[in-house]
């Protein structure tokens, strides 16, 4: 069997009216740095936060219209499970959402209240796929979240968006885990603007894809922890791979820095909310892509917004501290009375925020007479900071950054 244009035309009409016609916002930002027109194709505006829902509506319609199953499992950490939940409660289909056990809570949640059930079961997904296919054995169909053929047809339902919406497009940038979304809106908007650059994006650490087109054949890759966790897939699709080497004009890799900002220029600047994953094409854009011919209209896909909180309140600090946003400094100073005023006057003369601030009279290498302050300042960039470092060495502190 394979994938047609018509399949896809076909699986559009089906999620039509439940999947939403997601916005293709321009950016200013990108576009005046980059001297083209930049679009970013926001699914994390999606119902349940991405793209997803899209496959998962389009197997489950054609599995309910074919009679083949009644009951339906799938194994997922995150944004596959949402979208399966949402997907067969709207059908009235039973489902079962088999998750590791240290799945974020919110991913719970959030699953849960789409209407599965929930099965924690496993250190990590491989443990959870094992559980679903047992399942698999006693009557449930099992939903894989890329290396399906209707779940990619699912997918490209995105493509057809983004031709309508702009027309002229010449390149799309897509991050690429296993391989579906990739697969389903290249072969989309080729299907009817041959033309049409189609680049891959993959975290660094986790290069599945990557590594398939230098061996030929998908290759299994090891998956550290990574900020775009929703593209941590270890081995590119079956079905997926011999179309993505057709179909893709390359693959480029970024770095976990170049990730995290990425969330933040895109939460910051066009105040969209992205997970990792989702970031992976903006960071592509600014980092590895940026000196490179795309053609006048570029699409940046957002591929999801399903982000937790705790890992945002820690990966934004960190891309402002390398922005050099942030400053984390250690600051000698008397420990005499007003001395801690006239350096807090000091840093507002500068223009400098004080956003944290500890006192440490204890360090055992200082003077019974000194203490040590310990700040995270804010300022507008780089120049600024150093232009604070300056003013407070030529006051007379001995100040040092922290590492």
């Amino acid at each position: 069997m394979t994938l047609t244009l018509d399949d896809i035309e076909a699986a559009q009409a089906r999620v039509r009216g439940v999947a939403l016609h997601t916005p293709l916002v321009y950016t200013q930002t990108l576009s005046r740095l980059s001297g083209r027109e930049v679009f970013l194709k926001l699914e994390n505006l999606q119902t349940t936060g991405s793209f997803k829902l899209r496959g998962a509506l389009n197997r489950l319609h054609l599995l309910k219209e074919r009679g083949e199953g009644t009951r339906v499992v799938a194994a997922s950490a995150g944004n596959h499970a949402q979208g399966v939940a949402f997907a067969a409660t709207y059908l009235d289909i039973p489902a079962i959402i088999v998750m590791p056990q240290g799945a974020s809570i919110s991913k719970q949640m959030a699953t849960s209240s789409y209407g599965a059930e929930i099965i924690l079961h496993g250190r990590d997904l491989s443990e959870s796929l094992e559980r679903a296919r047992e399942l698999e054995g006693q009557g449930y169909v099992f939903i894989h979240p890329y290396d399906d053929l209707e779940v990619i047809a699912g997918q490209g339902t995105m493509g057809l968006e983004i031709l309508e919406d702009l027309p002229g497009v010449d390149t799309m940038i897509v991050p690429v885990g296993g391989g579906g979304l990739a697969t389903g809106t290249a072969l989309a908007l080729k299907g009817r603007k041959p033309q049409v650059a189609v680049i891959g994006v993959q975290a660094a650490s986790v290069p599945s894809l990557a590594a398939a087109l230098e061996k030929g054949a998908p290759t299994l890759v090891p998956a550290p922890l990574t900020l775009a966790d929703g593209i941590r897939v270890p081995r590119v699709g079956d079905l997926t791979f011999p179309r993505l080497q057709e179909l893709l004009q390359e693959v480029v890799l970024v770095k976990e820095m170049e990730i995290a900002q990425a969330l933040l220029f895109l939460l910051e600047g066009k105040k969209v909310l992205a997970e990792g994953a989702g970031a992976a094409a903006t960071a592509a854009f600014l980092g590895p892509l940026k000196d490179r011919d795309l053609g006048k209209q570029v699409v940046l896909v957002v591929s999801g917004g399903n982000i937790d909180i705790p890992l945002l309140e820690r990966v934004l600090p960190r891309a402002l501290l390398e922005r050099r946003r942030l400053w984390s400094l250690r600051v000698t100073l008397s420990d005499a009375p007003g001395a801690l005023g006239r350096l807090a006057t000091l840093l507002g003369e500068q223009g400098a925020n004080i956003l944290h601030l500890f006192h440490d009279r204890l360090a055992p290498e200082l003077p019974l007479d000194y203490t040590r302050v310990e700040l995270n300042l804010e300022t507008r960039d780089q120049e600024h900071g150093e232009t604070v470092l300056q003013a407070l060495r030529d006051a007379g502190y001995q100040v040092d950054e922290k590492p």
